[in-house]
């Protein structure tokens, strides 16, 4: 018999999904190719005890897809995202001492994102790779992820990875899913999150603003391009790119102000009463949320491409792009200087006198930033740092991107306390609401797109309300049976 082929699109003008899905008959195996237009995808291949069923089964996958509403199409008509991996170049550090470093592990790829909280590190790899690790350096779990990771943050108690091929996964439950479909005309370049609302600053010096059912709520077009800050709070979103820092409502009613900075704006971080914008002239400089005025500047020896804060912004933090990491008094004092011993730091967090980095070197540093280290290290005295490895058998998740990868279970097996939700049909879209009783009815809940069927029933292990008026998953997704 013939092999038969059939591919499909779901491509929606400022809807966000840019994806195709192409399923393959042979006889009586079955194969199916998913993913962002332009990309490879993933691929996933069954059999089946004849060829009748092997038909019969991806006629079923089709008409779902159909259902969602993908469509006939040709490979190849329409252009993949545009994507733009960050080019940096690391030098050498010129500081005449290394830090401190306590654990470095290596994930095999420049990496850019980062997490620290109290329970755990995270790592987020060019290579899509996320890795967990505890603050004594050991290697928890690790997700991979479709694409590489621009960027790691947290919203509440939710970690979010934005990936380039536009998606953002909500990485919080044991199984990761998309949470967020980013339009494919939009170059990503950072994200931030806050209440469910996602921030997304891009190539061009734009910055769109999402909600937490994907669905477009403003966006603006700032003076500069290449916009690698992007930083919001519940006045304002923080808005970093070529000409400056832009501060524009939350609502994204008006322009609020905008303070032009030494130097293209390489990276941003923010405390409660002021951003820090890294810049590609040596400077990080402390700009008042309130005005813009600049209070306070901090100079580094090569351009910035990382900063972070004490938590009372008494000590601030600068990565720079000849592998040297930084430490200056809020008043802009440099207290110090030294060599990361790993390359250039590409983003960094500070917690409970640790720094953390991580690399043009894909590795994830902890550095020993405790008085008492740091002089010891001025004089030539460091620890022996522990090269983490990871166990071969640290179990690897990987993102549910259809129904068929979702576990089922019966209503008599259903975890005890366990939350019933269902799709709806509800305005031309899916969405998703609860039918437990003990909840707002009218909110609707953060789901997977990819798994959302009319009248599907699922059950989760619970919800959290979002003060933006929704609930948020908390545990495993499972569908009823």
């Amino acid at each position: 018999m013939a092999r038969e082929t059939t591919y499909l699109e779901l491509s929606q003008d400022g809807g966000g999904a840019h994806k195709f899905y192409e399923v393959t008959v042979d006889g009586t195996a079955v194969s199916v190719r998913y993913g962002r237009i332009g990309a490879d995808g993933q691929l996933q291949s069954s059999s089946f005890p004849t060829a009748e069923k092997a038909r019969a089964a991806a006629a079923k996958k089709i008409g779902e897809k159909v259902r969602k509403g993908y469509a006939p199409a040709v490979p190849g008509q329409r252009a993949a995202r545009a994507v733009t991996r960050r080019q940096v170049a690391s030098a050498p550090s010129t500081a005449r001492a290394v830090a401190p470093v306590l654990w470095r592990f290596r994930t095999g790829a420049s990496a850019f994102g980062i997490h620290v909280d109290e329970d755990r590190c995270w790592v987020g790899n060019q290579a899509g790779d996320v890795y967990t690790l505890s603050h004594g350096g050991e290697v928890l779990a690790r997700y991979s992820l479709p694409d590489g990771v621009k960027c790691l943050v947290a919203d509440e108690f939710w970690i979010y990875a934005g990936c380039d091929d536009g998606t953002v996964y909500d990485l919080s439950a044991k199984v990761p899913f998309g949470a967020y479909d980013i339009a494919p005309d939009v170059d990503i370049f950072w994200l931030d999150i806050r209440e469910g609302v996602l921030n997304v600053s891009d190539r061009n010096g734009g910055l769109t603003v999402i909600d937490h059912e994907e669905e477009h709520q403003w966006s603006r077009k700032s003076e500069g391009s290449n916009a690698w800050m992007v930083r919001a709070d519940e006045r304002a979103v923080y808005h970093g790119h070529t000409r400056g820092v832009t501060a524009y409502a939350a609502d994204g009613g008006s322009e609020l102000w905008h303070a032009p900075t030494s130097g293209a704006v390489l990276f941003g971080w923010q405390e409660e009463h002021a951003v820090y914008a890294g810049t590609g002239r040596n400077l990080v400089q402390r700009l008042s949320k309130a005005t813009g005025a600049v209070e306070a500047s901090y100079r580094c020896d090569a351009a910035v491409y990382a900063c972070a804060t004490s938590p009372d912004g008494r000590h601030v933090f600068a990565g720079d792009s000849s592998s040297s990491v930084y430490c200056f008094a809020a008043d802009g004092r440099r207290l110090w200087k030294l060599g990361t011993g790993s390359g250039s730091a590409l983003s960094m967090q500070y917690l409970e006198e640790r720094l953390y980095l991580v690399t043009t070197d894909g590795s994830l540093v902890c550095v020993d930033a405790s008085e008492a280290a740091i002089a010891a290290a001025q004089q030539g005295t460091v620890p022996t740092a522990v090269d983490v490895k990871s166990a071969a058998a640290l179990p690897v998740y990987t993102p549910a991107v259809s129904a068929a990868a979702v576990a089922t279970v019966s209503a008599a097996a259903a975890p005890a306390g366990g939350v019933v939700v269902e799709c709806v049909q509800q305005g031309g879209r899916l969405r998703v609401q609860v039918v437990s009783g003990g909840f707002e009815p009218s909110w609707n809940v953060q789901f997977p797109r990819g798994i959302r069927e009319v009248g599907a029933r699922y059950v989760v292990d619970g919800l959290h309300a979002s003060s933006g008026g929704f609930y948020r998953v908390r545990g495993e997704i499972r569908r009823l049976v």
